[in-house]
This record gives structure tokens, C-alpha cells and sequence, in this order.
């Protein structure tokens, strides 16, 4: 990268929005800026750019990224006083920023070190000032690295190198601007990260006063309430699509009439139709419902936007590029439609049908908040939730289909266990009743429920809301999105944040190159 010529400097510099094909320019930014630090990865970038654009910002010098910046908004009264780079930074992924927060927080800034002395830094700062002004934030707070503190650690103590800094005494590169910035020390922050061995794992806890800022007449935070339907449905012998539409569309009709947000089906929801599709062999008549796929779609689809409702419509098997897949639709109500295919595929479903597991775990955005869809089995590996959780997931769907209580009670045993672990709502939705001459769906058990994080906010015993066992029903309950992000900063565990990503890490393997795989753990 060439040295710019500083008398075109004026006219060529631009500070503007990060792109998302800024992300190879940015990465090897962060690599000459924090050559011990862990480049940050595509999964990383992409998430601020889909949580805060606004905050995600660079200085462009003819076509060349020479420095950036990433912030957030938080509301800064949920962090302990002793807060780390993690907690504040989401793990890197700023899935916490939170748009109703009077805060707003700079987790880095990067200028490339051919390019310094240019008043870079100043030109981002002023930018974040601006955004502040502009959303009308309370300040700007950043916890700062002091990296030059490891020449003076033998001789002073972090605070008194501060003092040092702050009494012009002392450089330091990072504090030094941000102090002639116009930011304010507020405290000193122990292990803010920890794998910093040049500022001995320190931070400065700086403000930045937004003079500017017009209060709001109130502080509370309302709930932002999300109303389930969950169907308990009963698998009967049919002649025809137009009689299994005729079923599904009741429980639409019902469930738009509560104004319900989401609607959940079964699993297998179309193996119903086995009962008038004619085979020798289950593998053969399993494939043959790959003819309804396209009325199924746009039932579903046109049933979402008549009924104003998001529908998770169970499962559905069909044949894609010669391989059976196991997929559940999620059909939203402004007419989209997302898929999620089941990963984890039982012994009988591979036995008797052939199923093969798909690759990709997707969390949703919709009209009420982000959500997935995990197909029976699968929940019941917690790996995959802690996963769906890091990218933002607050309630997870689960279609199930189960012959008998054991394997109705893993389910639901493992869907409540998720709740605990992340924290999230799920709700299992499950089919009941009796397909006669049907091979592997001739019997059903279910109890189809809403379960919740454990913990005095929500109901007692961790469950909203549940079916009477092994009968056609529906049930309907409001989870609270609010509550619940208050109950993973505020809850009697904190299981979220207490995690010791210092001992452990969670990686997906399938997304671009290992090297950009999605990490669960503390930034190195």
C-alpha cells in the first residue's frame, strides 16, 4: 500500500458507511493494526452491517479502506460496572445492540499505521460524534486499550501510567487521542480483554457528553410481547390435497383470529397425504409427495398473507437434485418465504425413507424478532441452539412428530434445557392421532407446549403454556422479547454470560472456509 501524497490528502480522503465488500480491505487493516489479534471474520462484519450500519464506518483514500471504525448502541445501565470487551461487544458480533439504548458504544478503531499522523482518528470520531447527535444518544462511550502500558508495567501501576498519560507526562497511542478528542476518563476496567498482554489486559472506561441530547420524558423500556399458536394436530386418513388444506386452514383461521404472530405445525405435516398416495415400498410413496411440494408452497404462502400470520408449516419431504430432504418452510406474512432443513436425521427416517441431512442453520428476521426453526431430532443437540442463539435467535420453533412418550419426552426435555442454556422461548408443536396402513406414521403422541427460560419472571416451572396430551387442540400464549433480554443480563443465573469461553469454544464448519467459521468464544 503506497504512502498518500499529503498535499492531495484534502481533496481525496472520505469517511463513509462500510460495505460488506469492504470486508478483505478491513481485514487486512486489522491484521497491520493488531498483528497478535484475531482478524475479524466475515461473519463478524456481516453481522454489524445487518445490527448497525450506521456505526460501522471507514476512511477511504482513493479506493483504498486506510482506517475504520465499529460501534453499537447499548443501554448501558443493564452492563455491570466491570464489564469486558465481550459483553459489550456481543462476542464480537454486536447481536446485543439494542436501538432503544441512550448510549452509544466504539468497540474499535483502526488506523492503518502508514497513514497515521494524518488526524484520521479525529476525522472517525467526529463522525461517531455526529451519529450521536443525529439518533439523539445520551454519549459515546469507549473502553480503550493502553498499549504502550507494558514499557511501564515494572514501575507503575495501571493507574498511575494513566495519570501519567493524562498529565502529558506519558504517550500512549490509543489513550492520548481519545483524551485530545474531547473523551473524559471515567474508570479503569480490569481484564476488558484479557488476551491483551500489551496494555496487562486494562482498559480505560472514556465518555464523550452529548450536550446536545434531549431526554425522553421516560426510561421505560415496554415489552415488546410476541403471541404463539402453537397447533396439536391430528393425523386422520384423507381422499385428497383440497381435505388436508380444508385442515390446515381451520387452524389458520383460528389462530389469525387470536392475532397471533407465529403459528406452528408438526413435523411430517404432509405425510398425512401417505393415506391416499398409493406404493409398494415407504421409500417410493415418501418420494411421491414431492408432486405436492408447489400447492403446498402456495397454500401455505397465500394462507400467511389472507390470515396476516408468520407460519412455521411443519415439515414437508421432498426430493431435491435426486436427494430426500426432511425441510421446514417458514412462510411469512408479508409473502416471503425461508427453509430450514433438518440436520440430524433419526435412524428411521434414514431406514425407511432414505432421508439425508442438510448443511445450513439459519436464523430468520420477521416482523417480531428473529427467530429458527429446528426439526424434532435436531433440538436435541444443544450445540445447534447455542449457535442459533449467538446469531441472534430469540425464539426457536420446534416440529416434532413422535410414535411414543420416550421420544416425545426427549423433546420436550431438550427444548426446555435449551431455554435454559441460552436463554430463549421455544414452542414444540407435535401430531397426534392414528394413520392406519401407513408404514412408520401409523401412531402419534404428543404434547405440544411454550416453554420458557426457569426464573421468577416467567411461569413457574418453565412452561407458558401446554396441550392436553394426545388430542387435537391448539394453544396460545404471549412471550415477552423484552423479559427475556432482561433476564440474561439481570436473572437469578446468568447463563449466557457466564459461559468460560476461556475453556471452551463452538465452531460451524460449513459456512466459507474454517478460518471464517462462525467461533463461540472470547476474542483472542
Amino acid at each position: 500500500m503506497a504512502k498518500i501524497d499529503v498535499s492531495s490528502f484534502e481533496s481525496e480522503v472520505e469517511v463513509r458507511p462500510m460495505r460488506p465488500d469492504d470486508f478483505e480491505q478491513v481485514r487486512t487493516l486489522h491484521r497491520r493494526c493488531l498483528p497478535h489479534d484475531k482478524a475479524w471474520t466475515r461473519q463478524e462484519i456481516e453481522s454489524h452491517l445487518d445490527h448497525f450500519p450506521q456505526g460501522q464506518l471507514v476512511v477511504d483514500y482513493d479506493g483504498c479502506v486506510v482506517a475504520s471504525s465499529s460501534s453499537l448502541i447499548v443501554d448501558f445501565d443493564e452492563y455491570d460496572e466491570g464489564h469486558d470487551w465481550d459483553d459489550v461487544a456481543g462476542q464480537g458480533f454486536i447481536r446485543n445492540h439494542d436501538p432503544q439504548g441512550d448510549t452509544l458504544y466504539g468497540i474499535e478503531i483502526m488506523v492503518d499505521p502508514e497513514y497515521r499522523g494524518m488526524k484520521l482518528a479525529r476525522r472517525l470520531y467526529e463522525a461517531r460524534k455526529a451519529l450521536c447527535r443525529q439518533l439523539n444518544l445520551k454519549r459515546i462511550l469507549v473502553g480503550g486499550r493502553i498499549p504502550n502500558y507494558h514499557h511501564h508495567r515494572d514501575k507503575m501501576t495501571a493507574r498511575e501510567y494513566v495519570q501519567q498519560v493524562i498529565d502529558r507526562n506519558l504517550h500512549d497511542p490509543v489513550l492520548t487521542t481519545q483524551l485530545s478528542n474531547g473523551f473524559v476518563l471515567k474508570r479503569l476496567l480490569p481484564d476488558y480483554i484479557k488476551e491483551d498482554t500489551q496494555s496487562d489486559g486494562w482498559a480505560t472506561l472514556l465518555e464523550w457528553a452529548n450536550i446536545d441530547y434531549r431526554p425522553s420524558h421516560r426510561k421505560f423500556r415496554p415489552s415488546r410481547p410476541v403471541r404463539i399458536c402453537v397447533v396439536q394436530y391430528q393425523m386422520r386418513p384423507i381422499s385428497n390435497f383440497d381435505e388436508f388444506a380444508q385442515q390446515c386452514e381451520y387452524f389458520i383461521d383460528v389462530a389469525s383470529g387470536y392475532k397471533a404472530d407465529f403459528l406452528l405445525f408438526p413435523e411430517l405435516l404432509t405425510t398425512q397425504m401417505l393415506s391416499f398416495v398409493k406404493s409398494d415400498r415407504p421409500a417410493e410413496g415418501i418420494r411421491e409427495l414431492t408432486a405436492y411440494t408447489e400447492p403446498y408452497l402456495e397454500f401455505f404462502s397465500e394462507a400467511a398473507i389472507k390470515h396476516n400470520v408468520n407460519i412455521i408449516g411443519g415439515s414437508h419431504v421432498t426430493v431435491e437434485e435426486g436427494q430426500l430432504y426432511n425441510i421446514a418452510y417458514l412462510f411469512k406474512r408479508d409473502g416471503g418465504i425461508e427453509k430450514q432443513y433438518k440436520l440430524h436425521i433419526t435412524p428411521a427416517e434414514r431406514r425407511w425413507w432414505g432421508v439425508v441431512p442438510g448443511h445450513n442453520l439459519d436464523v430468520f428476521e420477521t416482523d417480531r424478532g428473529r427467530v429458527a426453526i429446528q426439526i424434532c431430532y435436531d433440538v436435541e443437540f444443544p450445540e445447534m441452539t447455542r449457535i442459533l442463539a449467538e446469531k441472534g435467535a430469540q425464539i426457536v420453533f420446534v416440529p416434532f412428530c413422535t410414535d411414543e412418550r420416550h421420544g416425545y419426552l426427549r423433546v420436550r426435555y431438550c427444548a426446555q434445557a435449551r431455554c435454559i442454556e441460552n436463554p430463549i422461548y421455544v414452542a414444540i408443536s407435535g401430531t397426534v392421532g392414528n394413520m392406519p396402513y401407513v408404514e412408520q406414521m401409523d401412531i402419534q403422541y404428543a404434547q405440544s407446549g411454550i416453554f420458557t427460560p426457569s426464573d421468577f419472571a416467567f411461569s413457574r416451572d418453565g412452561i407458558a403454556a401446554e396441550c392436553t396430551p394426545n388430542i387435537e387442540t391448539v394453544v396460545v400464549h404471549d412471550v415477552d422479547l423484552e423479559l427475556l433480554e432482561r433476564h440474561r443480563k439481570q436473572g437469578t443465573t446468568l447463563n449466557w454470560l457466564d459461559r468460560r469461553t476461556d475453556l471452551y469454544e463452538l465452531r460451524l464448519k460449513n459456512e466459507a472456509t474454517q478460518e471464517e467459521s462462525i467461533v463461540v468464544t472470547s476474542r483472542p
